[in-house]
């Protein structure tokens, strides 16, 4: 019987992690099919990605972006499933074919499995919609420092047990595969940065829910190319590309909200993380970053 879903990855400058991936794919996934579009690399992604067996290449003329470049690799999966993942994503063992089975049963839903970190902690890949009541606690307390269900509202990657969230990180994330072709899945507007939580909140206004499921698990390191492209993580387009999601699909208030508690969340951060022995930089480029775009804002 023929597996029932298959991968789509989208490449850029891709070639170690892409290798990784696709040795994964072949050790824990026998069979199941993996769909690579690749963005005009200009290293040996596209040769590494055709020396593995069981793998479809679309190698693009140019950088399309990374929501347009999934869109045309759901163009080329036959199979009921498909499972969005980033290349720098490992898998280690099989229970993505649990999350491919569950996503067949009942009502349409986008399924995001439990995503790791390599040292074994939970990455925060699932959240609540933007500016709600639990982004509201969060910017002035550490979800970690709080235990039981309150501790899960608060960060819902915590949970043990399937939950609807708000949306999650495109980084790994399953459904039908006509589910994914009706929504987009991606707004080919957007060329990086926003598309998964544009995909999530967009889904869920037209009756088609996020849910996450932990059962099913992936490694991922977060060695994205654009930060290599970019000089760096890119605070300022990250930042701009959230407000303008919030407000198309919330509205600007709920956008306004919402850069408000990021704001706040990071101060709380910057004052925090010091006490602690720990360096707040990161926290300080992503506050600066937020000025820059409100700034621009009214400039505008």
């Amino acid at each position: 019987m023929p597996p029932d879903f298959a991968l789509v990855t989208v490449t850029h400058n891709s070639a170690a992690d892409v290798r990784v991936l696709l040795g994964s794919v072949a050790r824990h996934l026998p069979g199941v099919r993996t769909v690579v579009v690749d963005n005009a690399s200009s290293d040996d992604t596209v040769a590494v990605a055709r020396g593995f067996g069981g793998v479809m290449v679309v190698a693009l003329d140019s950088n399309i972006g990374f929501g347009r470049a999934n869109n045309r690799g759901l163009e080329a999966v036959t199979e009921p499933v498909a499972v969005l993942v980033n290349p720098d994503v490992e898998i280690f063992d099989d229970s993505l074919r649990a999350l491919a089975a569950e996503a067949l049963r009942g009502e349409e839903r986008l399924l995001a499995p439990l995503v790791l970190s390599p040292d074994g902690s939970r990455q925060d890949t699932v959240h609540g919609l933007p500016a709600g009541a639990a982004d509201a606690v969060r910017a002035l307390v550490a979800p970690a420092a709080v235990p039981g269900r309150m501790g899960v509202w608060l960060a819902p990657w915590r949970a043990s047990d399937p939950r609807r969230v708000g949306w999650a990180v495109g980084c790994a994330l399953g459904a039908r595969t006509e589910t994914l072709r009706r929504l987009g899945p991606f707004d080919e507007s957007i060329f990086l940065y926003g598309e998964d939580m544009e995909l999530g909140l967009r889904a869920g206004a037209s009756g088609v829910a996020t849910w996450f499921w932990p059962a099913a698990r992936v490694l991922h390191r977060q060695a994205h190319s654009s930060s290599v492209a970019f000089g760096g993580e890119p605070f300022v387009r990250q930042a701009r590309a959230r407000h303008d999601v919030v407000a198309r699909r919330l509205g600007p208030r709920r956008a306004v909200v919402d850069d408000a508690l990021q704001a706040l969340t990071f101060c709380a951060r910057i004052v925090v993380k010091p006490l602690a022995g720990r360096s707040a930089a990161r926290e300080r480029a992503q506050l600066r970053a937020m000025v820059s775009v409100w700034r621009s804002g009214r400039r505008g």
